[in-house]
């Protein structure tokens, strides 16, 4: 069967990485160390893949921008402290490096810092499967498609060739703004009904799921 895809493009939290309660929970941390009311879990997962600074001025729309930077820095020393241990979602590593192996050029599109997707790729080795990476400090926040088009423009790839794959609408939004293909995962960040309201090629429920479908269909 002819290959459909030659780019994968991955976001990171709540796809790949079971970080999505972890960073709820430091969001809320953070809150209360700056004596603000912590927000609601709900809330705290629907800005998930957004840039940080646009995540927290979503959360607190009325906080004053002087206050920012103190609530961005006792979020990363909450996060900082626990993400050596958040574990990649089981199966996760071994589907990249299977992909790799077969020859799909693979890419990465997060809201983590340069740093922070520097430091998690070294942590689960994966580093060496990604041939293109962008982050929310060098490109404009998702939904806005420059991530992908700097992936695709890197990696010399025409929009109907790549498959955005995340756990959030933001991801969805984005790569329907890059006119790209998007495939929803339903275990992390975002509830499966909002994933589904942005039609994509399909959502899945699991690692193993994403795997049947890429092979499938990708």
């Amino acid at each position: 069967m002819a290959r459909r895809f030659d780019l994968i493009v991955f976001d990171w939290d709540g796809t790949l990485m079971d970080s999505a309660g972890v960073i709820v929970s430091c969001i809320r941390q953070a809150a209360v160390d700056c004596g603000l009311a912590p927000p609601p879990e709900a809330a705290c997962r629907q800005i998930i893949g957004l840039g940080l600074t646009e995540a927290l001025s979503q959360l607190f729309p009325t906080l004053n921008l002087d206050a920012h930077p103190h609530l961005v820095a006792r979020y990363r020393y909450h996060y900082l402290g626990r993400d050596g241990d958040i574990p990649l979602f089981p199966g996760a590593a071994a589907l990249v490096r299977r992909l790799r192996a077969n020859g799909y050029l693979l890419g990465v599109a997060t809201g983590k810092s340069r740093q922070g997707l520097e430091r998690v790729l070294r942590h689960t080795a994966l580093s060496p499967c990604f041939h293109a990476t962008r982050c929310a400090d060098e490109c404009f926040s998702k939904p806005h498609p420059q991530m992908l088009e700097e992936l695709m423009d890197e990696l010399g790839v025409t929009p109907s060739r790549p498959l955005m794959v995340g756990d959030t609408s933001h991801d969805l939004l984005m790569a329907r703004n890059a006119g790209v293909a998007a495939l929803a995962v339903s275990y992390g960040a975002h509830k499966k009904e909002d994933l589904v309201a942005q039609a994509p090629l399909a959502c899945v429920d699991s690692v193993e799921e994403l795997q049947a479908w890429l092979e499938r269909y990708a």
